[in-house]
């Protein structure tokens, strides 16, 4: 009779427990797409998700650097051979394996354990990657990212040892020998500081640790966002700003700036000083020159500029 479930056959028993209409209900269910599989990456439970995982977290974990930071690698037998005589500081040698020991390479190995300089020899591929695709001759240093330092250190510094603050500022310098001599000068006459802009401008690579010959390791130098906002910090401390420029109102020896608290500022040798950065100097100096030359690259001027504060304070 219709309604009656007791009639044989009107309700199926399955093997689970669970009664079901008919017989092809969950069979349909089972039959269905649940779409496309997930990638591996994609899955809680696989591997390759949990690994990716992990390196995410170890990035995230890392210090970031500022751009400009990365630490540098020098290739080739001559060049680093020419580091260590400079005694640039340097955190690793690394050799590849099989490299043929001549004269340069026995040099390196003997300067790198005078100044405990770590060597590691690792395979010839693997130190392709690391520099680059250089030809590496089977040598290369790696040096640490320089530490620049914080501008409002050398006007304490200066008043710590009872000296008139000098502190030497570059703007638009961008070779990085001109940047070593520089600082080479700064170290030769007392200078308290060197600054130089992020942008546009050498940074401290090892060309200019080459040039300055050791004096990077002896002068602080700051690197400063902008130069014109540096300067008028410096003269709110009670610094006196001179800017070198060929067309300056006052020989350099003649100034009555340069006996104390001062700043000078060192311009490129094809633009000179940019606007801003001229327009806040307090004085326009020029080096007086018995020829027609225009201008000085930046490294000797600041030497002659230098000298000239020195004798003037002595």
């Amino acid at each position: 009779m219709p309604g009656n479930s007791k009639r044989k056959g009107a309700i199926k028993k399955t093997g689970k427990g669970n009664p079901t209409a008919g017989s092809g209900g969950r069979r349909r269910q089972g039959l269905e797409g649940k779409g496309p599989t997930p990638r591996a990456e994609d899955r809680p439970n696989h591997k390759i998700y949990k690994m990716k995982n992990a390196t995410q977290k170890r990035e995230a974990a890392r210090p970031k650097r500022k751009t400009g930071d990365a630490a540098e690698w020098v290739a080739g037998r001559n060049p680093v051979v020419e580091l260590l005589r400079a005694t640039v500081p340097i955190h690793a040698l690394y050799v590849a394996e099989g490299t043929e020991r001549d004269d340069r390479i026995r040099e390196i190995f003997k300067l790198a354990a005078e100044q405990h300089i770590s060597l590691l020899e690792i395979g010839r591929i693997e130190l392709d990657k690391l520099t680059g695709g250089a030809v590496h001759q089977g040598i290369a240093a790696k040096l640490n990212a320089y530490e620049y330092a914080d501008p409002a250190i050398f006007a304490r510094n200066a008043a710590e040892l009872g000296e008139p603050a000098l502190i030497v500022m570059l703007d638009g310098v961008t070779d990085p020998r001109n940047l070593g001599a520089v600082i080479r000068s700064a170290a030769g006459f007392g200078a308290h500081g060197v600054v130089i802009p992020e942008r546009r401008a050498a940074h401290i690579t090892a060309s200019a640790w080459k040039t300055s010959a050791g004096a990077a390791a002896r002068v602080p130098v700051a690197r400063v966002t902008n130069l014109t906002r540096q300067l008028k910090a410096f003269q709110d401390e009670g610094m006196m700003v001179i800017g070198l420029a060929a067309d300056g109102d006052v020989n350099l020896p003649d100034s009555q700036m340069i006996d104390g608290p001062v700043v000078v500022v060192i311009g490129s040798e094809g633009k000179g000083l940019s606007r801003l950065v001229s327009e806040t100097c307090d004085e326009l100096v020029s080096i007086p020159m018995s020829t027609g030359l225009e201008s000085l690259n930046a490294g000797v001027a600041a030497g002659i500029a230098l000298y000239a504060i020195a004798q003037a304070r002595a």
